[in-house]
């Protein structure tokens, strides 16, 4: 059967419930602890901060589907189903052998996958009758996106944006503020975990830690708002297994099978989506697939970072979650421009990871944008920095395949446009970029800071 260059699925086509990859997990992420106490965290506890049907959401290792509400659906079929792309030019660029597929998130005004979660965590606040949602965000994609799902049910939206994005991507703050967001740099004056951090940290160009503190305590002292989050929790990787099962649903409308799923990973959510109906059917015993996680050499939580509990944020006030984590403290140097700057990894990920079902590699950020630019040459979509990791490892597997002869087919998650990303593009362009890789010192000193968990 010959296939397109771009496989459409019917609006038919839209999935009706998430799909939940714990409830195939023989091991079960290991529970959120209390910060305080480091007694497992209780659905009353998480409700504090969090909306309640997320919290139910999150907590929930066992429902394998979950309805997806119609009011959610509908918000999808502006922008999904999303097409799954044959990327012909490439391998013909490339002069491989291999099939190589990505599924494009980014058809979309937030310009990437987090619309997807985005929506459904602003509904559910808006079902629980809250004025308002509080957030971080640090490249932007995910700020934008929640700007707009709480334009779209007229909450209001209050993100802390990493000091440095803010000030590198000015017109994705724009695009916030637009959409009726109040936009704060990250660390801020604003709280007094901001305030806490910048007399320790003068000058210090953030990080999502920062943020997500500030972004907590904000939500916890103010009436009528909840906190929320775009990627490594549970409940985001549910939300965003929509971007999973629309690509098998396409792949096996044309019989395809991928021997090679690859994903840029931060926290996980657009990694942990794509791969999750695929990975449940290995997890089963049904059938078996590479993954492989792309993570910036910048901060390489998977491939040098601890298996530990650690802080979800630097300020030391969300829970506790067990994840591969480079520290709470760590704080990735200005110097990258790709985002997933986050300092741990989804505790779902992690566990797979630790379990032998996931590969991770790290690449540094100058060959990222040389093969960014190498893909948007050629397939004529400017790639987001995050998913242009996905992009890099996917162009080194086809032409590995180019030398061995190999004809596997190889699947990468394009999570969004870079077109708010010129900033970094620039540097590139004009020879500036440089690389940083965390030194084994720097990382002992992070680790050594680890909390102590009996």
């Amino acid at each position: 059967m010959e296939i397109p260059y771009k496989i459409y699925l019917d609006e038919s086509d839209l999935p009706r419930a998430w799909y939940n990859l714990r409830a195939d997990m023989k091991n079960k992420p290991a529970p959120l602890l209390d910060p305080a106490t480091h007694e497992v965290m209780t659905a009353e506890k998480l409700g504090a901060v969090f909306c309640d049907e997320l919290v139910k959401q999150e907590l929930d290792n066992d429902t394998r589907y979950i309805p997806i509400p119609d009011e959610i659906r509908d918000f999808y079929k502006m922008y999904r189903p999303a097409p799954l792309v044959r990327a012909y030019c490439l391998e013909k660029k490339l002069g491989t052998p291999a099939k190589i597929y990505y599924k494009f998130e980014g058809n979309n005004t937030s310009g990437s996958h987090k619309l997807n979660s985005a929506i459904a965590q602003a509904y559910y606040a808006k079902k629980q009758g809250l004025r308002g949602v509080t957030t971080e965000t640090g490249a932007g994609q995910w700020g934008t996106a929640l700007s707009m799902a709480c334009a779209y049910l007229e909450l209001d939206c209050l993100v802390y944006m990493v000091k440095c994005s803010y000030e590198q991507k000015p017109f994705r703050r724009e695009v916030m503020r637009t959409y009726g967001a109040k936009v704060t740099p990250s660390p801020s004056d604003t709280t007094a975990i901001g305030r806490k951090i910048l007399a320790e940290h003068p000058g210090t160009s953030g990080s999502l830690g920062c943020a997500i503190s500030e972004a907590v305590e904000a939500a916890t002292t103010r009436d009528g708002y909840r906190y929320v989050l775009g990627s490594v929790l549970n409940q985001v990787m549910l939300h965003q297994s929509i971007i999973g099962l629309e690509t098998k649903t396409a792949m096996d409308k044309y019989g395809v099978k991928p021997d090679i799923i690859i994903g840029c990973a931060g926290g996980g959510s657009n990694l942990g989506g794509l791969i999750a109906p695929f990975m449940g059917e290995k997890l089963r015993g049904e059938a078996d697939y590479r993954f492989v996680a792309v993570e910036p050499a910048s901060c390489p939580s998977l491939t040098r970072g601890v298996y530990a509990y650690d802080f979800c944020d630097t300020g030391e006030v969300c829970p506790l979650a067990k994840m591969y984590t480079l520290g709470a403290g760590f704080i990735p140097s200005a110097n990258h421009a790709g985002g997933l700057r986050y300092h741990g990894m989804s505790s779902t990920l992690s566990q797979l990871y630790h379990d032998g079902y996931l590969d991770a590699v790290s690449v540094e950020q100058t060959s990222v944008f040389e093969a960014a630019v190498q893909f948007a040459r050629v397939e004529g979509i400017l790639p987001a920095p995050e998913s242009s990791h996905a992009i890099k490892v996917a162009m080194d597997e086809a032409i590995r395949c180019r030398e061995t002869g190999e004809e596997k087919t190889i699947l990468f998650g394009l999570t969004g446009t870079g077109y708010f990303d010129m900033y970094a593009y620039q540097r590139y362009n004009d020879g500036e970029m440089s690389d940083y890789v965390p030194t084994d010192e720097e990382l002992a000193a992070s680790f050594a800071k680890l909390p102590k968990i009996d």
